[in-house]
């Protein structure tokens, strides 16, 4: 990973498994302009590092993210270059090619209920408390709308943005929104596991399966097959694919190169 001046966001690398850390806990991780481009930089950093296998998103403290940080949406991004809006960022891990965990350690609100849409794995403390509450602001949580979509079922969704109530983990995972919820003192250990488990696998089948998942999104089953067809094959003639045939018939562990 490049080492960034970072004012909003902590970096930290284990082996195969970087995690990014909203590190304003003081104020529950607002997301500030200054933090969805610092989130745009690392995104593409991660991506890009052949090193990194598995990303971990979370938020410092007892917090994933309080949501915009309304008395900063219009100051500066601090000392990297713009990158894009928050729309842009939702783009962005729209598009990624390495897994994502959400680890969720207490409140997700607003916005940040888009980003924990996005990821590919949402794993939450029982105490965790999620909301939409731009409607008791007179706002409405618009972009979101996009992501939030595919979770969670119509019903439920038009409940959450137009009561503004605040629901608990567990029902955040009846609804589609969380992958699972876990005894809050075992939540890192639970993380760790799930990002350990994906370290392991092949970086080539995992980079080809989610950009082809994210090419065929909205896509016909007509459009879809043919295409899923030319990404299987590709797949096959790729070396992490002969290997993990080759350890397969030899009985042994996969020594995968991410080619």
């Amino acid at each position: 990973m490049q080492d960034r001046d970072f004012q909003a966001l902590l970096v930290e690398q284990d082996g195969h498994i970087v995690t990014l850390t909203f590190n304003k806990p003081e104020k529950k991780n607002p997301l500030s302009q200054e933090l969805v481009n610092e989130l745009l930089w690392a995104l593409d950093d991660a991506e890009e590092d052949p090193e990194v296998r598995v990303i971990v998103l979370t938020g410092a403290g007892n917090a994933f993210s309080a949501g915009a940080d309304l008395k900063g949406m219009t100051t500066d991004r601090g000392k990297l270059e713009k990158k894009g809006e928050f729309d842009d960022l939702l783009l962005r891990f729209d598009a990624l090619k390495k897994p994502i965990i959400a680890r969720i350690p207490g409140y997700v609100m607003g916005g940040a209920m888009g980003i924990v849409a996005c990821c590919h794995f949402a794993i939450a403390c029982e105490s965790a408390q999620l909301a939409t509450p731009e409607i008791k602001r007179g706002l409405f949580p618009m972009m979101i709308t996009a992501v939030l979509r595919r979770v969670i079922a119509p019903r439920e969704l038009m409940k959450l943005m137009l009561l503004g109530d605040r629901i608990s983990a567990k029902k955040a995972q009846e609804i589609g929104l969380l992958t699972e919820v876990v005894p809050d003192d075992e939540l890192d250990a639970r993380v760790a596991e799930v990002a350990g488990q994906l370290a392991k696998q092949s970086p080539t089948a995992m980079r080809m399966g989610l950009n082809a998942v994210n090419a065929q999104r909205n896509m016909t089953a007509e459009e879809a097959l043919p295409f899923l067809r030319e990404q299987l094959y590709a797949l096959l003639a790729s070396e992490d694919a002969k290997e993990g045939l080759a350890a397969f018939f030899q009985k042994r562990e996969p020594q995968w190169t991410g080619r």
